[in-house]
């Protein structure tokens, strides 16, 4: 499928972050990107997933959740709600783009990045279409999964125990569209062969399934 590939700057109030936005011919959504602590748009595991679905024929965005001097902050990269604040007004500045601002909304989440992904997703209830994450921590938002409205699909290792169990926790606590999905035989990194494959196959048909037909709101 034909995509172009752009570096983007994003202002917002109390930072410029710096994304790579990925916009297929006649994209079928977008998905939003939120990487975990330590990592960043460079995230080869990321990168490969937004790969996967721009093929399919979805807009992403990856982008930094914070600037170098505060990723050098190891408090800052665990500040869920700082995280959070910036995946809204990146959300915002998306919005009113032309390209991309009708589209419908995805998260993808991985590790920390998905705690704020879901936080997002309910403050912005139908705004947002769909959440996956992929070795998240969900429950580093257990208060607000109660209150989070998109189709959530979960991600976790078969050889993750430790993540198994509070992704567990997170899904009872989760009242919308659910599902909770084990590949088998990986670990907390999807490192071995053909489990990131997994990984992008199941977080496409969850965009596809949960976009068709959809429309940004109002």
């Amino acid at each position: 499928m034909s995509a172009t590939a752009t570096g983007v700057r994003i202002e917002l109030a109390d930072a410029t972050l710096a994304g790579d936005l990925g916009l297929p011919d006649r994209a079928r959504g977008l998905v939003v990107f939120v990487h975990g602590s330590g990592s960043s748009r460079h995230s080869s595991r990321n990168r490969f997933v937004a790969s996967t679905l721009v093929d399919r024929g979805f807009a992403t965005l990856l982008f930094d959740l914070l600037t170098e001097a505060e990723d050098r902050d190891d408090e800052t990269r665990f500040d869920i709600p700082l995280l959070t604040r910036r995946l809204l007004g990146v959300t915002t500045w998306l919005r009113k783009r032309d390209d991309v601002g009708a589209l419908a909304l995805g998260y993808f989440g991985a590790s920390t990045g998905a705690a704020a992904a879901l936080h997002a997703a309910a403050t912005l209830q139908s705004e947002v279409r769909a959440v996956v994450s992929r070795g998240g921590r969900p429950d580093l938002a257990l208060d607000s999964l109660p209150r989070v409205t998109a189709p959530t699909l979960l991600i976790v290792g078969g050889a993750d125990e430790e993540v198994i169990h509070l992704n567990q926790q997170a899904y009872a606590a989760l009242h919308c569209p659910k599902e909770l999905a084990v590949v088998a035989g990986a670990t907390h990194l999807f490192e071995e062969p053909g489990a990131l494959d997994q990984v992008a196959e199941l977080a496409g048909d969850w965009f596809g399934q949960h976009f068709s037909g959809v429309a940004r709101p109002g």
